[in-house]
């Protein structure tokens, strides 16, 4: 998957975002929809990563090959808590972004 979305990622920049006799001209407006794309990926990458760790470090004291019933509920209400703290903050940035460009 992430192999994918780089190489189409990096195609649109060559083409110009169309065809004829645009080629070679940048789309600036298709470059930064691409760059926010890439950097929300990224962003929920780095959320499952840390989620993960951190989950897996509080829940699973013996690595197996499966997970007991405490287990599977101990990673449910981790990553649950993670999501609810994750968006609580997120929520918490977005406003403060909004309230400092009504001030600019």
């Amino acid at each position: 998957m992430e192999s994918g979305f780089g190489s189409d990622f990096g195609s649109d920049f060559g083409s110009g975002g169309g065809g004829g006799g645009g080629a070679g001209k940048l789309d600036p407006g298709l470059i930064m929809e691409q760059v926010k794309v890439q950097i929300a990926v990224a962003n929920a990458q780095e959320l499952l990563q840390r989620m993960t760790d951190k989950c897996f470090r509080k829940c699973i004291g013996k690595p197996g090959g499966g997970l007991d019933n405490s287990e599977q509920k101990c990673i449910a209400m981790c990553m649950d808590r993670y999501m609810d703290a994750w968006n609580t903050v997120s929520r918490a940035y977005n406003s403060r972004l909004q309230r400092e460009r009504a001030n600019m």
